[in-house]
């Protein structure tokens, strides 16, 4: 139906037609696009702002009527206007206001089917006052920080190269050892030369130091669970919570009742980051809101942007009450665009998409696409399963068994993380770098970064009985990150009878796999000074002395966070662990047999992806004993042991070089060996 024919039918004939339009597109048991909702092609929705004039566009077929308010501030106060809007093109509505607007407030009312709906920002909003209420009028161009015209995005030569560091926002710069003026605000990201109280580096410093090259966000777009009214008191969350999709949170600002201040500081946080650097990925959740039926999408086209059940109640996929419809034209469009918008407006590197097997393969695909043309460089991840059943056909799902379709974007390995660390539903359930026997093919398997291998024996892998990558840069190596488990509290509770000695080996040797395995490895914030959670495993809304990275443990476990850091260089270095194709991966990587339970080894070989080491020799011993193993035949000389890293061969006090065609792996540890001749 075009939008001339709705102008010139009946108040009573559109009536009908949009109460059996909501119908069929709330009881439909198959997700096909809701029948009889036009779809616009502009690339305008949302308000639009000059001096001279502000445009707002909105999408809302079939509503009887909308209305624009105008607000001085962004919460309470009277209202200074009530406006129609105009019915427009292909289901919009439009209202032209001339005169200059900036930084004034607005909120959207739409009546359907006679019942007025709840005030709210359209989707698109870009600016809004504090708790996300009203959107506002924004002069972008206002926002950006001094020198934000010459901003340009680190240099990246290949996906393979990346490190990505994850962390929440508040706990990145909270506690007091941080030495962090701006704590728990995006400026925090700006502060250099900060220190802790023993002298070590903390903040963006740190970051530099460990040698990472992308700091992923915990989600840092607007969402509903924090008052910014009552930032005095105690409050935290994740964020996976959405209220507004394109707008930067209030309260990590250091105002957020001036729409303005927010997007300055988030644009500060960015370049800052960027100068020294490091690229910006933002977590997104895209695939439910907080709350379906308060959300601008409900209020303005109820049925459309959410699945529903057969009952009409909200399909739960997400496990949050409902789950949002990506292979619905209009859903997808706002999808595309709010990524768009983030990665053009904002400069952001990268996107996590949190539930990514709630969104359809062809939108997922789209976004590829899209950001492609902006940056090729700008990386996309997410978690390939849902939280539980949906109503989107499971051919369609962007699942990890489906990463093959999927074009250039990778998936969380949940074969290595659990192979390494153990089941996430279980504890006390050990994982290979605790001793639990018959994981080896898993590790193998995450070795070759969930690809296909003719020496991996598929069935005895944990989750996944054949490849689902097509090439190593489409898997997230890890071992952990904001959900479940933190690495040491993990090891608390699966190695019980251990000494802290012998858990710091752990500490180590987890990570160790994860930087000397293909694939992109992933680090959770703080694992390189031995964060601990104090073994709370669902930590979303718990309090900062629970969530926040105590700095003084830098000082405590500085040799933890100098291996950890070593090993990233050992990495950067060292192109034959980050081989960009399958192909590379079969031709130069083959795994020896080592004859031993909880011992993987492996060589590499023929100056992979040019590498100046010719042989490199790799072997991973999870027993609670050191074992001997035998070397192929050639001269090997040691480089990295659990007690320290040596890139040049030099000898490691106290350990002992190969004898006899023979080498010692102590317990716990990584053992990386390489021909004499390259060093």
């Amino acid at each position: 139906m075009t939008a001339m024919n709705i102008r010139k039918i009946s108040l009573f004939t559109l009536f009908a037609i949009f109460t059996m339009t909501i119908v069929s597109c709330q009881l439909t048991a198959r997700q096909e696009l809701c029948q009889g909702y036009p779809v616009y092609h502009g690339d305008d929705l949302g308000v639009n702002y000059t001096p001279e004039k502000t445009i707002f566009r909105v999408w809302a077929p079939f509503t009887e009527a909308i209305t624009v308010r105008i607000y001085n501030q962004g919460h309470e106060g009277e209202v200074l206007e009530t406006l129609p809007m105009q019915q427009d093109v292909q289901g919009t509505w439009l209202l032209e206001l001339e005169g200059d607007w900036k930084d004034k407030y607005y909120t959207y009312q739409a009546q359907i089917n006679g019942e007025l709906k709840m005030e709210v920002p359209d989707p698109n909003a870009k600016a809004v006052g504090v708790n996300g209420n009203r959107g506002m009028i924004v002069d972008l161009t206002a926002t950006n920080p001094l020198g934000w015209e010459n901003d340009d995005r680190p240099e990246l030569s290949s996906h393979a190269d990346m490190v990505i560091w994850e962390i929440h926002m508040r706990d990145f710069s909270i506690h007091p050892s941080s030495g962090i003026e701006n704590k728990g605000k995006y400026l925090a990201f700006t502060e250099t030369g900060t220190r802790s109280p023993e002298g070590h580096k903390t903040g963006i410093d740190h970051l530099v130091e460990l040698g990472i090259t992308h700091v992923h966000l915990l989600p840092v777009y607007d969402f509903y669970t924090i008052d910014e009214t009552r930032l005095d008191e105690p409050q935290f969350n994740w964020g996976y919570d959405p209220k507004n999709y394109n707008v930067p949170q209030g309260s990590y600002s250091t105002d957020p009742y001036d729409g303005n201040v927010r997007i300055r500081e988030f644009k500060k946080m960015v370049q800052s980051l960027h100068n020294q650097g490091i690229r910006v990925i933002m977590d997104v959740v895209y695939n439910h809101m907080y709350d379906a039926t308060t959300s601008p999408f409900e209020n303005l086209v109820p049925g459309y942007y959410f699945r529903m059940n057969e009952d009409g109640t909200y399909s739960n996929g997400s496990g949050c009450g409902n789950e949002t419809a990506s292979e619905r034209a209009m859903m997808r469009k706002f999808m595309i665009e709010s990524v768009k918008y983030w990665a053009q407006e904002y400069r952001i590197d990268g996107f996590r998409f949190d539930l990514m097997g709630l969104h359809d393969i062809e939108t997922m695909n789209l976004i590829r696409e899209e950001l492609h043309a902006i940056d090729p460089d700008i990386f996309i991840y997410g978690e390939g399963w849902t939280a539980g059943d949906t109503p989107l056909p499971e051919h369609d799902r962007a699942i990890k068994v489906h990463t093959p379709r999927l074009n250039g974007i990778a998936a969380f390995s949940d074969d290595i993380r659990d192979g390494i660390r153990g089941p996430w539903w279980e504890a006390k359930a050990p994982g290979f770098m605790a001793g639990q026997h018959g994981l080896e093919e898993s590790i193998k398997f995450g070795v070759v970064a969930s690809t296909e291998h003719p020496q991996i024996n598929y069935p005895s892998v944990n989750y996944s009985d054949a490849p689902w990558a097509d090439n190593p840069l489409q898997t997230i190596t890890y071992v952990t990150c904001h959900d479940n488990p933190c690495l040491w509290d993990k090891i608390v509770d699966t190695c019980i009878d251990c000494s802290k000695d012998e858990m710091l080996d752990m500490q180590k040797f987890a990570n160790a796999i994860v930087l000397t395995s293909q694939g992109i490895p992933l680090l959770h914030a703080g694992e390189e000074i031995v964060r601990t959670k104090f073994g709370e495993h669902n930590s979303y809304n718990l309090p900062d002395s629970i969530n926040q990275l105590v700095w003084h443990n830098k000082d405590t476990y500085r040799d933890v966070f100098d291996y950890y850091k070593d090993l990233i260089t050992l990495r950067k270095n060292h192109p034959a662990f980050r081989m960009p194709t399958t192909e590379m991966v079969q031709q130069h990587l083959r795994f020896l047999d080592t004859h031993q339970a909880l011992v993987v080894g492996y060589h590499i070989g023929d100056n992979a992806n040019n590498d100046p080491w010719k042989d490199i020799l790799v072997f991973y011993n999870a027993n609670a004993h050191g074992v001997d193993v035998e070397l192929p035949e050639g001269d090997w000389t040691i480089v990295a042991t659990k007690f320290s890293i040596e890139e040049t061969g030099s000898t490691v006090e106290g350990f002992n070089n190969t004898q006899n065609g023979k080498t010692h792996i102590p317990d716990r540890s990584i053992l990386i060996l390489v021909d004499k001749a390259s060093v």
